[in-house]
């Protein structure tokens, strides 16, 4: 698939200048710093070295003084307090932050983790009647509950409080709890916007540290949960989260939780240092699997764990989830993409929506988005659940899959989301008009040009640039993440050194060795996944431009620097 390249708009020059000589850094790194909006020397501070103390006052969010308030209600008079979230990474790390804390004040309290397939996402009925039943004073909700407008009416009427610590979008009511914190209510001032559920429930537990006068020494040990939620839901790594994620890495790889140590042997990255993209790729989908395969309540069984022994066995189990998922992953993707490749109408339209009653639910937003990338088009994956068709969304570019979905919410009994991606429920009779007003709406809306995939490049970089000071300063980008991606750079005219090939199971990757006519002889490594398809054009001996980020490969103990190629273009395409 033809990739545009587009290069962001340099920095100010005079910025780049003073900033150059004020860190002592080459122009090509301070380029990127002002990219960032770093453009003094006290703002590079910020950003190479933050620090706890940088983390903005949790009173500046509103109703915190009321959450705080209640919370300690609840402490004095040793109410039933019941700590209910989403079932899958942010939620369940939420809860167990939660948890953590208030054991140590309160003695009777439970989680809930509502069930995927029967009561669906955020506060459920179920899970209020569970409260009433079981006679619970009061209710902390993480992660979900912003939009329980009726939930939170019905927890009223049996006499049960609401805490709510959200932070998806707001909609015109807000539920009439105790407190409701979520930095993104349209009157709410708090500083930083893009908390994951788990930052806000950390924020309340910092707020109520300040007021009560309690070491917040207790709270910095719950950071590795923060981490984890803020690379799982795929928030910024900006302003405040890039605080939280910062030293949540330094305490997930010197002293994790017992339950998050097991998971780390378990996916075969104890030993190393690790990244936010460990926990994207390894950890994170651990402890989603839970809720997708069974319940997650075993995730939140595992954070909480205080011995080894049952922190392995619930390991285990976790991984036995992970491997169905993967599976389940595998065959659905693959039954996916033979329902589109084996009809042409399919392959020609600007969007996809498939169904199929048996596919399992658990699994088809992340069906939806390998989808997406391998037809970079806006796709909705549907299975069947308690008679109805529901499923995930997944956009591309800047199209606005919440807009699209809402302009046919009269064909469905439910939606939520935002831009990039959505979940939806509807009639099954109802499958047949939704997907033919939906691809109607995605056909008036992108251009041929929408629905090529653009690659965001930094700067242009000769490879002899690349010297051990250079990455050395790379790495203290990290963390890296939305918003602080991997800096992307071009370097032209390099040449196959001889010796890349193809490589892996299907020799679908490609292994480069390349090199810079006239500027080096040093011969500079790289790995271009999925990319098996230019091998031909890296083979011919004749000069090609390379897209890529900079990382470390690590291999048999020996660290190098490794270019991950991101795309190749030939100066005849």
């Amino acid at each position: 698939m033809q990739k545009e390249w587009k290069y962001r708009k340099p920095g100010d020059a005079n910025q780049i200048k003073i900033l150059s000589a004020a860190l002592g850094v080459d122009m090509a790194i301070a380029n990127l710093l002002v990219q960032r909006g770093v453009t003094t020397f006290d703002d590079a501070k910020m950003f190479f070295r933050p620090k706890l103390s940088d983390l903005h006052d949790p009173f500046l969010m509103k109703d915190m003084d009321k959450a705080v308030d209640r919370l300690h209600q609840a402490i004095e008079n040793q109410e039933k307090v019941l700590v209910y979230g989403d079932y899958d990474v942010d939620g369940t790390t939420s809860v167990a932050l939660m948890c953590s804390f208030i054991r140590k004040f309160i003695k009777e309290y439970e989680y809930y983790i509502p069930d995927r397939y029967i009561e669906g996402y955020g506060v459920s009925t179920q899970g209020i009647e569970y409260a009433a039943e079981n006679k619970f004073d009061l209710i902390i909700v993480l992660d979900c509950g912003i939009k329980a407008v009726d939930k939170v009416a019905l927890a009223t009427q049996y006499g049960i409080d609401f805490i709510i610590c959200d932070h998806h979008n707001p909609d015109e009511i807000i539920p009439d709890a105790v407190a409701v914190l979520n930095p993104k209510q349209i009157d709410c001032n708090y500083p930083y916007k893009e908390l994951s559920g788990c930052g806000v429930g950390f924020k309340f537990v910092h707020a109520y540290c300040l007021k009560h006068d309690i070491p917040l020494d207790v709270i910095y040990d719950f950071l590795d949960f923060v981490v984890v939620s803020i690379a799982a839901d795929i928030v910024p790594i900006t302003g405040e989260n890039r605080v939280l994620a910062y030293w949540g890495l330094q305490k997930l790889n010197s002293a994790p939780s017992i339950g998050l140590k097991t998971i780390i042997q378990n996916a075969g990255v104890s030993g190393q240092e690790l990244r936010i993209n460990d926990i994207v790729f390894k950890i994170g989908p651990r402890l989603n699997a839970s809720g997708r395969i069974e319940h997650g309540n075993k995730s939140v069984r595992i954070l909480l764990s205080e011995k080894a022994e049952e922190a392995s066995q619930l390991g285990s189990k976790i991984d036995e989830f992970n491997e169905i998922r993967k599976t389940l992953d595998r065959d659905i993707t693959n039954e996916a993409l033979h329902m589109i490749l084996d009809n042409k109408e399919l392959v020609e339209k600007k969007s996809t929506v498939l169904y199929n009653r048996d596919w399992h639910k658990g699994v088809v937003g992340i069906v939806a988005s390998r989808l997406t990338e391998q037809f970079y088009r806006p796709t909705i994956i549907l299975t069947e659940s308690n008679g109805l068709a529901t499923g995930s969304a997944r956009s591309v570019g800047s199209f606005d899959l919440y807009e699209a979905i809402g302009k046919c919410s009269d064909l469905l009994e439910s939606y939520g989301g935002h831009m990039f991606a959505a979940g939806l429920t509807l009639k099954i009779d109802k499958l047949g008009e939704f997907t033919r007003r939906f691809n109607q709406i995605v056909e008036e809306s992108l251009s041929e040009k929408d629905m090529v995939q653009t690659i965001e490049i930094d700067a242009k970089v000769s490879l002899s640039d690349i010297n051990p000071k250079f990455v050395r300063i790379l790495k203290q980008f990290e963390p890296l993440g939305p918003h602080n991606n991997a800096p992307v750079f071009v370097t032209e005219d390099v040449l196959d050194h001889g010796t890349s090939r193809l490589v892996g199971k299907n020799l679908e990757h490609l292994k480069l060795d390349l090199v810079e006519p006239n500027r080096s002889t040093s011969v500079f490594s790289g790995i271009a996944f999925s990319q098996g398809h230019y091998f031909d054009i890296v083979k011919q001996a004749m000069p090609f431009d390379v897209c890529y980020t900079i990382t470390e490969n690590e291999f048999r103990g020996k660290v190098s620097t490794q270019l991950n190629v991101k795309d190749i273009r030939s100066h005849e395409s």
